[in-house]
């Protein structure tokens, strides 16, 4: 994504202004504008144009006003029908949503946790509350452009897609993408976050799952029946724990939430949730960040065997695991810069992923408005079969026009 200039950010400053003003108030004339925002006549020009040749400004009925001479004045409005979109993540144990609105700018976001198991129309009927809460009502909505929903695992051909697809479409109305919520984590950060610019990215997320997601070449991969990015999936320990996925000592037994807590315990700690063993960590507590270190290692070594496979130039780390920083993450860099091989082991940067808990919501609005030029070259989970309101449009068109800028 190309960084725009000086003149640009002012100009989409002063778009950004002008556009507050409509939102809040509604439709106005240029003289309302111009009294209300405070920029010259000229400067509001600019802005004007701008949002008119857009689309996300058009001119409403005439102002009812006292008139000069001349033709007389005309009211400018938001254009609802211009394009909207919504990202939704659900999450194993959360929901989180994100909106966007004429401009392509963040309209908002919310999050919300809830009880493990909690069955599907319930987690639906949250998410619409929880996009209600961002965007308002039912104007908004019936202007809805698409909605970009992130699941838990592999989406390709599993049995409950289907039905999630069905109770969005009943709830939202517009057309519904979905796609592996971590892989959609990947997507936002490589678009806007802490890997934003760089064209070969392995992603990883540590949460009450373990997952990820790749870029290679400037480029999300989907991979064959959408699995690509399942790191937590990938054998750690022969002699380890049974995984909900059959196999027995995968990553995500060693570093997911439930397993780090649950081998916490087994060590002698004192702790049953990760604010928990945060405070044990803070208090120097040596059991927790002899875990740590042991946890960190195995992930180093996973990654670098990805790196060495991938050749990645960043690695981004997100997730609420990864929120303990510097005991987590400096064993997983040094383990990471002893087994990468030598000709890239200086080149590699690991970063703290940026965007928190809504990474996955935000990835879901690029993918529902082809906004990422990531997306370029992404294959679809199925072939276009028909209008808007069906699965429609193939995921790797990009849209024309702007690129959502996180400044909101």
């Amino acid at each position: 994504m190309a960084v725009p200039g000086p003149g640009s950010s002012a100009r989409r400053g002063h778009e950004r202004a002008v556009l507050g003003l409509l939102r809040a108030h509604g439709p106005l004339n240029r003289g309302e504008l111009g009294r209300r925002c405070g920029l010259s006549r000229t400067t509001l020009h600019e802005a004007l144009s701008g949002l008119l040749a857009a689309g996300a400004v058009v001119t409403a009925a005439p102002d009812d006003g006292p008139r000069g001479r001349g033709r007389p004045a005309g009211k400018l409005a938001l254009n609802t029908a211009v394009g909207q979109a919504v990202g939704i993540d659900f999450a194993r144990r959360a929901v989180h949503v994100a909106a966007v609105d004429v401009t392509y700018e963040v309209l908002g976001t919310a999050g919300e946790a809830h009880a493990p198991g909690l069955p599907w129309p319930d987690r639906v009927a949250l998410a619409e509350r929880l996009v209600r809460r961002v965007v308002g009502g039912e104007p908004w909505l019936r202007a809805l452009r698409g909605v970009g929903v992130g699941l838990v695992g592999p989406v390709a051909g599993a049995a409950a897609v289907a039905g999630v697809e069905s109770l969005l479409r009943d709830r939202f109305g517009g057309p519904v993408l979905l796609d592996n919520n971590t892989r959609l984590a990947a997507l936002a950060e490589s678009t806007w976050g802490a890997a934003a610019g760089a064209q070969d990215v392995l992603y990883l997320r540590l949460s009450y799952g373990v997952g990820g997601g790749v870029v290679a070449g400037g480029a999300l991969h989907r991979g064959a029946d959408g699995v690509s990015g399942e790191i937590g999936h990938i054998p750690v320990d022969p002699e380890g724990r049974r995984c909900e996925c059959g196999g027995t000592g995968c990553l995500e037994t060693v570093a997911s939430i439930r397993a780090v807590l649950d081998a916490y315990r087994a060590r002698g700690g004192r702790g049953d949730s990760l604010p928990a063993l945060m405070a044990a960590v803070e208090a120097g507590d040596p059991l927790a960040l002899g875990l740590l270190r042991d946890v960190g290692v195995q992930i180093g070594r996973v990654l670098a065997a990805l790196s060495n496979a991938i050749g990645p130039r960043v690695i981004a780390i997100g997730g609420e695991l990864a929120e303990i920083g510097a005991p987590l993450l400096g064993p997983v860099q040094e383990a990471l810069h002893a087994g990468a091989v030598p000709i890239s082991r200086h080149r590699l940067t690991l970063r703290r992923a940026a965007l928190g808990d809504v990474a996955g919501a935000l990835g879901g609005v690029a993918l529902a408005m082809g906004e990422s030029p990531l997306l370029s070259r992404y294959a679809a989970a199925e072939p276009e079969t028909g209008p808007a309101g069906s699965r429609a449009g193939r995921y790797g068109a990009v849209a024309a026009g702007r690129r959502l800028a996180l400044t909101g």
